[in-house]
């Protein structure tokens, strides 16, 4: 039995491979930013997960909290679960918990209204933020003392949500950090008929800090369909 979650990285990428840049503002891109929802309703995945600054961009939007530390009591470092049975989950990768959730589901997005959220954290967070989620009622596990270990948080997803299938939406160092545990079973792109060329535009994988790279990890050409208006829906699974 697999302890983990069956993983897709389920994104959308220009020709270059990017994943941010003027492109995404464009009418065309919007065509395809609707079908890559519609893709990720139809994987029927109970579970999605992103990075803090994807999260930051598209659901917190900035949003600061105030924070005291005063007279907060040290918290354990344990695991927190708020609700078990969620019909979905948002999970949001956040290593020393800075994301302003103002309520403990996703409300900035029709497609995933009423999300449960989950944080995924290292052991360097704050007690007030540990504070703040457990008021708002937001799940956090633990992934790492000071770095966080993906697989770990993969199985905690299965144990602790009963999570089978999980779709990793991004960003880039995520994403790499997920290939280089050999966590990522499947690849969905949706490929837009465009080239960004920004030399700084982040790309669908990213190394992180040196000395890390990406290692290599080989894939097989699983399905591809014509999305219209040039685009294409490219699936990969990794190669046994």
């Amino acid at each position: 039995m697999n302890k983990r979650p069956y993983i897709v990285c389920h994104m959308l990428t220009s020709l270059d491979g990017r994943i941010a840049g003027d492109f995404l503002e464009t009418e065309r891109t919007s065509f395809f930013s609707k079908k890559y929802e519609e893709i990720h309703q139809q994987y029927e995945c109970k579970a999605w997960i992103c990075g803090r600054v994807t999260m930051e961009k598209h659901f917190t939007f900035g949003h600061r909290l105030e924070l005291g530390d005063e007279n907060i009591p040290a918290i354990p470092r344990t695991d927190y679960v708020a609700d078990r049975a969620a019909d979905a989950y948002a999970i949001a990768v956040d290593p020393s918990g800075k994301l302003g959730w103002t309520q403990n589901y996703i409300a900035e997005d029709d497609d995933r209204y009423g999300h449960h959220i989950v944080e995924v954290l290292t052991e360097q967070v704050a007690d007030a933020y540990l504070a703040h989620l457990k008021n708002l009622g937001i799940s956090y596990i633990f992934g790492g003392k000071t770095d966080l270990n993906f697989t770990v948080v993969a199985e905690k997803l299965k144990r602790l949500f009963s999570i089978d299938k999980l779709l990793l939406e991004g960003g880039g160092k995520i994403n790499s950090s997920f290939l280089n545990e050999g966590l990522i079973d499947e690849i969905s792109l949706v490929l837009i008929p465009v080239i960004d060329g920004a030399a700084d535009a982040l790309t669908l994988f990213e190394a992180n800090a040196s000395p890390r790279k990406i290692n290599p990890v080989d894939f097989d050409f699983k399905s591809v369909e014509n999305l219209g208006d040039g685009g294409l829906w490219i699936k990969y699974v990794q190669k046994p």
